[in-house]
């Protein structure tokens, strides 16, 4: 006597198969994404550390708000910049105006292909209009210089998702000491977790603020909001 399955077993078989996939395949598919943005933010911040501290050397001084007043920052940035192309804001942000007072004069920025870190807004576009630079290893920096000088790093360009703050868009911050830190750190402008780092916030800056925590806890890419 031979012994085998019917097949209505092997169906049966499959069948579960099938469900214990579709069940485990998106959360393996998400761990994946978010350990890949994970690696692209280490080197990401391991590159503009570097280029920082080249820039410092370069120019003999400490880098500051101080030193490098509105709209200064970016081109001395970009002469030590290696392998990246500095972009026309026309061709890198793609802005679109939300408000106008009564003569029709803007008074905002929405910045239509990034959201924030729970998605519930775009993001405030002006912090990235200073500025703009694409690199050959697909990463894209943003430069904000007003009184204050804001580094926004995509980790995996501006041309490929999600595009949220806080998952692949990180911002840094010069200090008025010169040193370079994550934003969210001490010290730093958008500090307050639960409006700039926050799952439920409403704020254009939403995300802002996260680039300390993704660099520092472990857990912060396993509760990425969806």
């Amino acid at each position: 006597m031979r012994k085998g399955f019917t097949l209505a077993e092997v169906l049966i078989t499959l069948g579960i198969i099938g469900v214990v996939a579709a069940m485990t395949l998106p959360a393996l598919v998400t761990n994946k994404q978010a350990k890949e943005l994970q690696v692209g933010l280490k080197k990401g911040y391991s590159l503009i550390s570097q280029v920082f501290q080249m820039m410092t050397y370069g120019e003999g001084q400490a880098i500051t708000p101080k030193e490098y007043s509105t709209h200064t920052f970016a081109p001395a940035f970009d002469k030590y910049l290696v392998a990246a192309k500095a972009c026309p804001s026309s061709q890198c942000l793609i802005i679109r105006l939300d408000e106008v007072d009564e003569e029709g004069n803007s008074l905002g920025y929405d910045f239509a292909d990034y959201k924030t870190y729970n998605k519930k807004a775009n993001i405030e576009g002006s912090l990235f209009d200073n500025g703009q630079f694409l690199l050959r290893n697909g990463m894209t920096i943003y430069i904000e210089n007003e009184a204050s000088i804001y580094l926004s790093l995509d980790v995996n360009g501006m041309y490929k998702g999600p595009n949220r703050w806080g998952h692949d868009l990180f911002t840094f911050q010069i200090m008025n000491n010169g040193k370079l830190l994550p934003m969210g750190a001490d010290g730093t402008a958008y500090k307050d977790a639960s409006k700039f780092c926050s799952a439920t916030s409403s704020s254009k800056y939403n995300g802002i603020g996260c680039t300390n925590k993704a660099l520092t806890e472990e857990d912060y890419w396993k509760n990425l909001p969806k």
